[in-house]
């Protein structure tokens, strides 16, 4: 990209300001700022002010789940069914992890945060374990895939083969980096974090499988037969990846995706649920929960939105393949932006001072025709590491873990 291209592209977004300081800047800062206006999509920002063309909220009405004594049932011929698919390679795994580990206290990508007592065991170090695990029962590896961001790629990488990949096969594992979007102000001005860098995060989770087609890995997934993906996130240290009941279970319902759930500890609590939204699966965010979502009740008199995801999905490969150029609904989120003052001084807010734009990929189930919601025992299976202390820390993934036979 040119300066003249940017300064058009930047102009049509009304953030020219972006290149108030190109008469100061070193030749590859010049550089690094054009390719970042080249690689940055402006035209989400626009929604700041005109809020009333984003995409509203559906009639929402319960969704049913595949609960446990259906699925200790079943659990062998799901196995074999899931196991019969990883052995002919049409299962792999995608792990989101482009954050950081700021909320921890961590500079790191969070993969790399260390949960051990006695010894280091890293997050990363966790998932992979339990990927072997399955690689162990199959007999082989199956495609491992990673998001990164901009911000951890690198140090991301760098920890993986220090650590020979936790034992997992390097052939089979594959990075992409995650897109970003621009970070603004109240106003809907983009900030910079440096003269030569406007400030951006990552883009949600959302935007994971565009950014895998980005990266040409579509076109490899086509190529070696893989029809499944499993897509999890970074902070649960107890989920199973690529497990074959679930992936059995969704193979037997011939459902598009499936979705890992555990029954809430209360109604309130801050997990999506899986729900029907205009009748097609979908999940209600736990801000979005009304009164009368929480009162809610089912024919055995449970509450209605019992099943709270804890973002481990399968989705059919080619499904995802159909929406990849549609819009997902787009999340306006509020949150502390660094940023580079009008005197040249680094500010660190310590309110929120402006806009992120995500997409989730909660948004790409209500893409899919139908979902198999597979609830899993929540002390087995979720260990989410949110915080330091507290509700879903580092302290209660220890306990966890703990309890579970895995040594720290």
């Amino acid at each position: 990209m040119t300066y003249e291209e940017a300064k058009q592209k930047l102009a049509a977004a009304g953030q020219e300001h972006a290149l108030q300081y190109w008469g100061e800047l070193k030749e590859e800062e010049r550089q690094a700022l054009l390719a970042q206006i080249d690689a940055l999509d402006f035209s989400m920002i626009h929604y700041v002010k005109d809020r009333n063309e984003l995409q509203k909220r559906g009639k929402i009405t319960p969704l049913g789940a595949m609960e446990l004594p259906e699925i200790e049932a079943n659990r062998e011929r799901y196995k074999e069914k899931g196991l019969a698919a990883i052995r002919a390679g049409k299962v792999a795994a995608v792990l989101l992890a482009g954050g950081m580990g700021t909320r921890l206290g961590s500079d790191n990508p969070k993969c790399m945060y260390d949960i051990g007592l006695t010894h280091p065991v890293f997050i990363m170090q966790r998932l992979i374990e339990n990927a072997m695990d399955v690689v162990r029962e199959a007999g082989c590896f199956f495609p491992f895939y990673i998001m990164t961001s901009d911000k951890n790629h690198d140090a991301t990488v760098r920890f993986l083969k220090e650590h020979d990949f936790f034992g997992y096969d390097p052939a089979k594992v594959h990075f992409f980096q995650q897109d970003m979007a621009p970070a603004v102000d109240y106003d809907g001005k983009v900030y910079m974090e440096e003269k030569y860098r406007i400030a951006s995060s990552p883009n949600g989770n959302g935007g994971w499988f565009v950014s895998m087609a980005k990266a040409g890995l579509v076109k490899q997934l086509r190529e070696e037969g893989v029809e499944w993906l499993n897509c999890f996130a970074v902070d649960n240290v107890l989920q199973r990846i690529a497990d074959p009941v679930f992936v059995g279970a969704v193979l037997d319902r011939q459902a598009a995706s499936g979705a890992k759930v555990v029954r809430k500890v209360t109604p309130e609590e801050k997990v999506g649920a899986m729900c029907l939204e205009d009748g097609k699966p979908s999940i209600v965010e736990y801000y979005d929960m009304t009164p009368e979502l929480l009162c809610a009740k089912d024919a055995k008199g449970d509450p209605a939105y019992n099943f709270g995801v804890i973002l481990n999905y399968l989705f059919r490969e080619a499904d995802l393949e159909k929406i990849m150029n549609e819009k997902l609904m787009l999340h306006i989120v509020e949150k502390k932006i660094p940023y580079l003052a009008a005197d040249g001084t680094h500010v660190k807010p310590e309110k929120p001072n402006g806009y992120k734009f995500e997409q989730l990929i909660l948004d790409m189930v209500h893409e899919m025709d139908s979902c198999l919601p597979f609830e899993v025992d929540r002390e087995r299976e979720f260990a989410p590491i949110k915080n330091r202390t507290g509700v879903d820390s580092v302290e209660s993934a220890r306990a966890l873990c703990q309890k579970n036979g895995i040594l720290l």
